[in-house]
């Protein structure tokens, strides 16, 4: 394949698209280096969590996300990526190399997904059930599951036990000083380019309707979406045969795919990963689905009032901050 070198605005431009990306806690923990022809992804290990993401499954899972946001936001610019993943073995921080071709056309799927990127928004709130489930669901199975991982949707049965596993979890972490820090900074309520501001959090009342999510330590702004009742979302799983830095790369590549097709066909969506964030969690979720593959995240998805006001997108850090220029 002749490599070809991207003009810098380009690169630019698709790099601050794709920063829209989910991370752990808003911690964006990806640096970019355009070499040449050659755009690279590090792992930036100075933004990995260390008491929520002990193992840096989150950060890897977050990387590749941002991965095919990149690739999604360069299609739609008309270009064709290929990825090379975990290129350097000397390097384990150098996840993915990416080059570049003209591609011939943009299809209409691809500017859909690539609009989906600037409208994905973080839902913590109730959802009502997502409507043509039974259409939405074959594609999202066609286009996730492969050898590498797979997309499991709890049964309806199953949901007060992952409830229920769901507040174990919470009970236990608050009892780590460390986490608890951890969640405090990122939620501290000051300006910045990253974490989580208050507006994004449910209110104790909020809360208490989802059952399947994160407790954060500052209160939401109040009582909102009151008339959805309690959380009706589908809650998918996406797994992989093992738990290898390869497979959290490749769960986070899957998970982009499934939030901006969900999101371009107008449902709304929340990445849940504090119960995968534990050996018992991925445990319990595991035999909740009857497999032995390694649960990597979970996801919320349905419908939120369609004529609700769209939350202001969280912050992102600076292109600048996060690409570098090597020649």
């Amino acid at each position: 394949m002749p490599r070809t070198i991207v003009d810098a605005e380009v690169i630019k431009q698709a790099v601050a698209v794709a920063s829209r990306a989910p991370s752990l806690h808003n911690s964006q923990p990806w640096t970019w280096v355009a070499d040449g022809p050659e755009l690279q992804l590090f792992a930036d290990r100075s933004r990995i969590l260390r008491a929520a993401d002990t193992a840096g499954r989150e950060a890897l899972i977050s990387c590749g996300a941002m991965l095919d946001h990149l690739r999604i936001a360069m299609a739609a610019a008309g270009w064709q990526s290929f990825v090379e993943r975990f290129p350097n073995p000397n390097d384990l921080s150098h996840l993915a190399s990416v080059d570049f071709q003209r591609a011939g056309y943009v299809s209409d799927a691809t500017r859909a997904r690539a609009t989906a990127i600037l409208r994905r928004r973080t839902d913590r709130l109730p959802f009502s059930p997502p409507n043509d489930w039974d259409i939405l669901r074959p594609v999202l199975h066609e286009l996730v599951d492969s050898d590498a991982v797979h997309l499991h949707v709890i049964d309806d049965a199953l949901r007060g036990e992952l409830v229920e596993a769901s507040r174990l979890t919470e009970a236990l972490r608050r009892q780590d000083p460390d986490y608890q820090s951890e969640l405090d900074w990122w939620t501290a309520p000051f300006e910045l380019d990253e974490g989580i501001p208050r507006s994004a959090l449910n209110s104790v009342p909020e809360a208490d309707r989802v059952g399947i999510n994160r407790a954060f330590p500052i209160d939401g702004p109040g009582e909102r979406r009151a008339a959805t009742g309690p959380d009706q979302a589908r809650i998918l799983v996406l797994s992989t045969p093992e738990d290898s830095r390869e497979d959290a790369l490749l769960a986070g590549e899957a998970l982009s795919t499934v939030l901006l097709e969900c999101t371009a066909v107008g449902l709304a969506t929340c990445t849940v990963t504090h119960l995968t964030e534990t050996e018992a969690g991925r445990t319990v979720i595991a035999e909740l689905l009857g497999s032995t593959r390694s649960p990597q995240a979970l996801v919320r998805v349905g419908r939120a009032p369609a004529l609700e006001q769209a939350p202001a997108p969280t912050p992102r850090r600076q292109v600048t901050d996060v690409l570098k220029f090597r020649r």
